[in-house]
């Protein structure tokens, strides 16, 4: 790995890649989504996973995407500004012999100005100190990226605020589980 990053491993917890494990670049602001709230998020998505195409905006450590395609995804584009954790990306889905995911070096606020493709899915677990998550999910809306009933998976620091949602959209699902607080919205029209 280069500039010094150091490496984390993580575990896929379900599907076809139950039990394997990647590595991730440990560099600020990636946090792996742990275990639990994994196990957690793709409960509540058991019946929207299998044939989904998703986004993982920030994909980090690549715990939501790789996930989601261990479950049944059809597609994953996950995107982050980082090159070397885009690399680790890559080299992980070579390691999992997956052509179902398209990784991206980018800003996801560049990402989010090109021609929308709409997805069923988005996990949007953007670096707490960016604050930012109304705004993607602002950007989400207007911009096309959303299959009519999406599900949107979000992560933020617990005790901040939620966001407020786009019209049409509306909580589902919300927990807590040490310092992060997760929620799940669905776009309903």
């Amino acid at each position: 790995m280069a500039n010094n990053s150091k490496a984390g491993q993580l575990r896929i917890i379900g599907g076809s890649w139950r039990g394997r494990k990647i590595d991730f670049v440990t560099e600020p602001g990636v946090r792996p989504t742990p275990d639990r709230i994994r196990e957690t998020l793709f409960n509540w998505l058991q019946t929207q996973i299998s044939g989904a195409r998703c986004l993982d905006l920030f994909s980090g450590s690549g715990a939501l995407g790789f996930e989601a395609l261990s479950r049944g995804a059809s597609e994953v584009v996950m995107t982050d500004q980082s090159s070397a954790v885009t690399k680790q990306l890559r080299s992980n889905a070579d390691l999992l012999k997956t052509d179902s995911a398209q990784i991206e070096q980018c800003n996801a606020d560049n990402y989010l100005q090109r021609a929308a493709q709409p997805f069923d899915i988005v996990f949007l677990d953007p670096p707490f100190e960016t604050d930012a998550l109304e705004c993607y999910c602002a950007q989400l809306e207007s911009n096309g990226w959303l299959a009519p009933r999406a599900h949107i998976y979000m992560e933020r620091a617990k005790g901040s605020p939620a966001p407020a949602l786009p019209a049409g959209w509306q909580w589902h699902r919300e927990k807590q589980s040490g310092n992060v607080c997760y929620a799940l919205a669905i776009r309903g029209h």
